[in-house]
């Protein structure tokens, strides 16, 4: 074996230990949720670790056939929140998983 090329091996091994880490925390993060509200938590949503959405909660005080706009403006401004939630859980716990390692910020790996 030449100096300074670590070996292989070794390498495979830890690549593929990292990768079983990852597939079993990505399938955990898609059991957890997290949950989003507006409008004084009369819209509220709860989505996954996927990103899914999974409820939408619309409290019938909220609901005014004349202002139908303010309800969709309430259920879109939950749903990004709750996404945006879900976005940075997933980073989160992906970050404790990679700390310390040289991982290049890899475009849809990570949310």
């Amino acid at each position: 074996m030449m100096k300074g090329i670590p070996n292989m091996g070794n390498l495979l091994k830890q690549a593929q230990q990292f990768q079983a880490k990852m597939a079993k925390l990505q399938e955990e993060l898609g059991d957890r949720t997290v949950e989003a509200s507006s409008g004084g938590g009369m819209i509220t949503v709860m989505a996954n670790g996927r990103q899914e959405i999974l409820t939408v909660k619309i409290d019938p005080e909220v609901i005014d056939p004349n202002d139908r706009e303010m309800l969709q403006d309430l259920i879109m401004a939950a749903v990004n929140d709750a996404l945006t939630k879900a976005k940075t859980m997933v980073q989160e716990e992906m970050g404790k998983l990679t700390h310390g390692l040289n991982v290049p910020n890899i475009p849809g790996l990570f949310g």
